[in-house]
This record gives structure tokens, C-alpha cells and sequence, in this order.
């Protein structure tokens, strides 16, 4: 079922709260005809979900949806479409603003929101500078803080709050005066590609060369132009995917610094192992791909932050594909691959991301250095590299 009703729907989210509120009300302020949709979580423990729509003069709807499988996010799932598709065929409301609860990561939302016949203009996350760091060091489990979003959530702070600051191409941001040049730096080098957006009124200057503002939009609202400027669910997609992630550059500002680390050789699983707190503890965020040499076709995923790191295979490098399976692969995954392409091993790589202030980059280029086969055990080649420990079956369940 699609709207013909010309609805469209902007995703707002982000642990910020404060901040994304914030963001919340000046698209309201800003695009007539506007509506804000929220499900509360919170009331989870209750077994229902609260959900509540809202336009700038106050709530004009007020429901509940029961827990699906002790699950809030998933009740939030299967309620959510219902009601946006029910303001697309009242014909009054041209835009829907889907306001996350805390923890829920719009990745999902805007794919559950696409695959439902709407269409979603835009996914914003909401930040403060000045907590940019502090979420990201802080390695609490979401259900110690009351933001888990069903009983079996296991997420932390930090690897919530990253996946929600990377996906959103739109980045609101919000006026901090706690903030400072460190902490605006490492925002922007988190996620370099991001429009970043203030969230109050701003000058049209301020407005990126090029941008062309919706008609919906204020030409005094860079947030209202950005939010409504189109979102590509599949490209969002893609850019996350440990295979062809769209990964931060080098660089180095206001005493934060990016390292990209890529070599062609493969880790020696036990030393790499044993230099895992290290390596994880060096950065406040790291994340890419990474080759280890007792599973030499397996892409492994490295996604670190707060402390602690996720590994888990993404499946196998093209290079172990015969060529007849290229045809399933997507084209974004072949061209990745290809701009990685060793004449010997193919796309098999390491390709890894630190982001830090006070990253002390010499430091850690030996430890990962350190980690690699030495020349006499690369040497041996793969029938011997098979044989290395498998140190890492543990953190991949093999």
C-alpha cells in the first residue's frame, strides 16, 4: 500500500535527548502542516507502548500498542506504519515526524518506514557537541541506564549512540556552550560526509552552496531544507555494510586525530588476540574490516567503542568467490572491492578506523603492526596459516 497524499516522513533520533527534542520542535515550528509521532518505550514494564501524535498546538492523538514477543521496539515496529499510513490518507498532514525514543536506532525505523509504501525525506540525528565524548566512552549497558529496548537488549551506550550518530546524513546540532573547538572536531571527524545543521534559527548563509530548500520549508530553516531533502534507504545501507563502509579519512585538528590503517598481510590470530584491550582501549571509536589469517576468506567486522569491541564475520571476501557468484553480489560491494584489489590476495585487506582526541597514532600503528604474520610465517602460506590457533572462535561462536 503506498500514500498518494504527497506525505512525507523525517526520522529524528539520537540518546541526546535534550538536543533532539529540540530538533523535534523547530521542524515543527518550521514546516506547516507538520506532526510529530512519538511511542514511548518507557512504559514497557507496563506491557504497553504509549504512543502519542502532536502538532504545534498540542497532542491531538493519544494510544497504546501491547509489547509483540516482550519486545517495545517491535511493538514500536508494527505500530508505527498503521499510523503513518492513516495520516497520509487523511490529507491534511504533509509531513510526519517520526520521533525516536532514546535508544531506538533509525537504521531500522527508516527501513521498516520505506518497505510500508511511505516515503522517508530525510533521517536526523540529534547531537550535542559537548556529550559526543562522553557517550562515546561510556560503556554502560543500555539496561542499566533503563534504555533497553526489550529484555534481551544487550547493547551498550556507546556502540548505540555510534550507529546512531553514522547513519543519519543529517547531523542536527545543537548550540552547546559546554562545547569546545576538541569537541566540535571530533564530530565532524566521526562523521565527515554528514550536513551538519544548527537546530535554532539560522541566516541563509548558513545554508550549504547549492542546497536547494524544499517549498515546505522556511528559506530561514537549514534544518526543515535538510530534513526534507531526500533519503536513500539502500545507499544508507550500504555505507554501514563492514564490506563497503564509507569510512573516515585521515586527518588530524584541535588535538583530535583520525588513523587509517590499511596493509595487506593478515593478523596472526593469537597475537592479534592478545593485544585486543589495547588496540579497543586506544580510540574512543574503530571500526572497518580486518583479515585474520586462520580464516583467510572470512571478512571479519571490527566495530569498537566504549571500551568494548564487536567482532563477527560479514560473510566471505569476493576474492574466495568463484566468479559466477559475483553476479549476486551488489555493485556498490564490487566497487569496494575493487578499489582495495591486491593483485595476489584480492579484496582481502585490513582496512581499520581509529578516531580519538589524544590519539597516540605511533603507538598504536606498532601494536597493529606487531599483530600482522611476520614475513617467515606469511611465507608458509595458507595451508599453514590454517593451522595458527583459532583464537578468535570464542568471540565468533564458531
Amino acid at each position: 500500500m503506498t500514500s498518494s497524499s504527497g506525505l512525507s516522513v523525517v526520522i529524528v533520533g539520537g540518546l541526546h535527548a535534550d538536543a533532539r527534542k529540540a530538533a523535534v520542535e523547530r521542524l515543527l515550528a518550521d514546516v506547516p502542516g507538520s506532526v510529530v509521532l512519538h511511542h514511548d518505550l518507557a512504559t514497557a514494564a507496563a506491557g504497553t507502548v504509549v504512543r502519542t501524535i502532536r502538532d504545534v498546538s498540542g497532542i491531538l492523538a493519544a494510544g497504546e500498542a501491547p509489547l509483540v514477543n516482550d519486545c517495545a521496539c517491535c511493538a514500536l515496529r508494527e505500530d508505527l506504519v498503521p499510523e503513518l499510513l492513516r495520516l497520509a490518507d487523511d490529507g491534511f498532514t504533509r509531513l510526519a515526524v517520526v520521533e525516536l525514543w532514546d535508544s531506538v536506532e533509525p537504521k531500522a525505523m527508516a527501513e521498516v518506514v520505506t518497505a510500508g509504501g511511505l516515503t522517508v525525506t530525510g533521517v536526523v540525528t540529534a547531537v550535542d557537541p559537548a556529550l559526543v565524548l562522553p557517550y562515546l566512552g561510556n560503556g554502560d549497558d543500555l539496561a542499566e541506564r533503563g534504555l533497553a529496548a526489550a529484555a534481551t537488549d544487550q547493547r551498550t551506550v556507546a556502540d548505540t549512540f555510534a550507529r546512531q550518530l553514522e547513519y543519519a546524513p543529517v547531523l542536527a546540532v545543537a548550540d552547546s556552550e559546554a562545547a569546545d573547538d576538541e569537541d566540535r572536531e571530533l564530530l565532524a571527524q566521526l562523521h565527515p560526509t554528514a550536513r551538519q545543521v544548527p537546530i535554532g534559527h539560522a541566516d541563509p548563509a548558513d545554508v550549504r552552496p547549492g542546497a536547494q530548500p524544499d517549498a515546505r520549508a522556511s528559506a530561514h530553516s537549514p534544518l526543515a531544507a535538510a530534513a526534507l531533502a531526500g533519503f536513500d534507504v539502500e545507499a544508507a545501507a550500504a555505507a554501514q555494510h563492514p564490506a563497503c563502509a564509507l569510512l573516515p579519512a585521515e586527518a588530524d585538528a584541535h588535538g583530535v586525530s583520525t588513523l587509517v590503517w590499511h596493509r595487506c598481510r593478515p593478523f596472526h590470530p593469537e597475537r592479534l588476540y592478545e593485544a585486543l584491550e589495547d588496540i579497543t582501549c586506544a580510540a574512543a571509536r574503530s571500526r572497518g574490516r580486518f583479515w585474520l589469517a586462520d580464516k583467510p576468506d572470512v571478512l571479519l567486522h571490527w566495530d569498537a567503542a566504549g571500551g568494548a569491541l564487536c567482532v563477527e564475520s560479514a560473510g566471505p571476501w569476493l576474492a574466495s568467490l568463484p566468479d559466477a557468484a559475483w553476479e549476486l553480489v551488489p555493485p556498490v560491494r564490487r566497487a569496494a572491492a575493487a578499489m582495495d584489489w591486491h593483485p595476489e590476495h584480492g579484496d582481502c585487506c585490513q582496512h581499520l578506523v581509529f578516531t580519538s582526541p589524544a590519539l597516540d597514532r605511533d603507538g598504536l600503528e606498532r601494536l597493529l603492526e606487531h599483530c600482522l604474520l611476520t614475513d617467515t610465517e606469511y611465507a608458509a602460506g595458507r595451508d599453514a596459516w590454517k593451522r595458527l590457533p583459532p583464537a578468535f572462535d570464542t568471540l565468533l561462536e564458531v
